[in-house]
């Protein structure tokens, strides 16, 4: 009995989070088709290691922008790369390459990004990755959000392509729930959430807060370690960009492997959050998912507890459905929601290792063992 005692607050407290989250992110208003002059100069700052074969695409894509050429500026820093990625990149006209020199660091992307920002002209920086593809009126809705809201900061959204194969479809649903979250999170300011594959924010501000001083003694965390500084100073300035147009296209991890080092990098920071609203969070999507392997072991020894196993996994369905559906649909992968039960207990054991080895191991990140 003590186990129904813990799982039905878990559940009902993880229901109102659900509901919670499926009525604001219907509340976001979605900013329509830029239009207008720009005066605003913008910086495109593209970290990249390795990335010979996917760096073209993005390049590609931002030479077929909306905005203005002139007011954009490429930049993409070498992180010490063993392929031919400043080779391509310096193929396209227009783009600014730099090799990143220092060596032995900790927090490469960090520097990379810094370096870049350092080197831009740009009243604006806005943050890609090389594996990424942006669509053509990226940009000129950045710039439409920064004049409608008066932000200094913008999270913007990503979306996870797939193949249909498991691996990817179990990718693209899983990002398709954080980037919901993101949302939320940062249009009721409630706490810091982004991802640095489509950021932006003023240069300026970048440079109030101090850049990455305090935060660059751990590799991951160039987005969401950069916007708690931001938070902290500027809640006010601070906005998401919920725009079809707006949205940026990553490669999924291409292995099993590859996705569990990626996330529990992404994990890896958890530590330095100061958030209490976000460490609640965390906390009780954590323990929500203990709970399975927990009713599994006493239901090898009661069966009654596989029951109650089976109709928690469908609860948990259900109560997240409506949210994820929604998010879905705004990226246009409303077909992988016929997925989405089935999916469970991997997400369910993914969250909990990930969780757990973000905590306390370390991980390979672009063939670097790091922390």
């Amino acid at each position: 009995m003590l186990l129904l005692f813990i799982a039905i607050p878990l559940f009902a407290l993880y229901t109102g989070l659900m509901v919670y989250y499926y009525r604001s992110w219907q509340r976001i208003p979605v900013l329509g088709p830029a239009a207008g002059t720009y005066s605003l100069r913008i910086s495109v700052i593209i970290p990249a290691r390795n990335e010979e074969e996917t760096i073209g695409r993005l390049l590609g894509s931002l030479q077929v922008q909306t905005y203005p050429g002139a007011l954009m500026e490429p930049i993409v820093v070498d992180d010490h790369s063993t392929d031919g990625t400043a080779r391509v990149a310096c193929g396209f006209s227009g783009v600014k390459v730099i090799s990143l020199q220092e060596d032995g660091l900790l927090a490469y992307k960090k520097k990379a990004l810094e370096t870049g920002i350092a080197a831009a002209s740009g009243e604006w920086i806005v943050t890609t990755d090389a594996d990424c593809e942006v669509p053509p009126a990226w940009l000129a809705q950045i710039a439409a959000c920064r004049s409608l809201t008066g932000a200094r900061f913008i999270a913007a959204p990503v979306c996870m392509e797939n193949d249909r194969s498991l691996l990817q479809i179990f990718q693209a649903l899983d990002f398709l729930t954080l980037q919901g979250i993101t949302a939320v999170a940062v249009h009721n300011r409630l706490h810091p959430m982004a991802n640095g594959a489509n950021l932006a924010y003023d240069r300026s501000l970048f440079y109030e807060v101090g850049g990455f001083s305090g935060i660059d003694d751990i590799a991951s965390g160039d987005d969401m370690l950069l916007m708690q500084k931001i938070w902290k100073f500027r809640p006010d300035r601070i906005a998401y960009l919920k725009a079809p147009e707006a949205i940026v296209r990553t490669r999924p991890a291409r292995t099993w492997r590859e996705f569990l080092q990626q996330r529990i990098r992404w994990a890896s920071k958890t530590t330095r959050y100061r958030h209490a609203s976000l460490i609640a969070v965390l906390g009780l999507v954590y323990l929500l998912n203990l709970l399975f392997p927990v009713l599994l072991v006493a239901g090898l020894m009661q069966p009654v507890w596989l029951a109650v196993l089976l109709a928690c996994w469908a609860l948990k369905t259900a109560v997240e459905w409506p949210f994820v559906a929604a998010v879905a649909r705004f990226f246009g992968c409303r077909p992988l929601m016929k997925y989405f039960a089935f999916l469970q207990p991997f997400h369910i054991l993914y969250t909990l290792v990930a969780g757990f080895l973000g905590l306390v191991g370390r991980y390979e990140w672009k063939g670097r063992l790091t922390r």
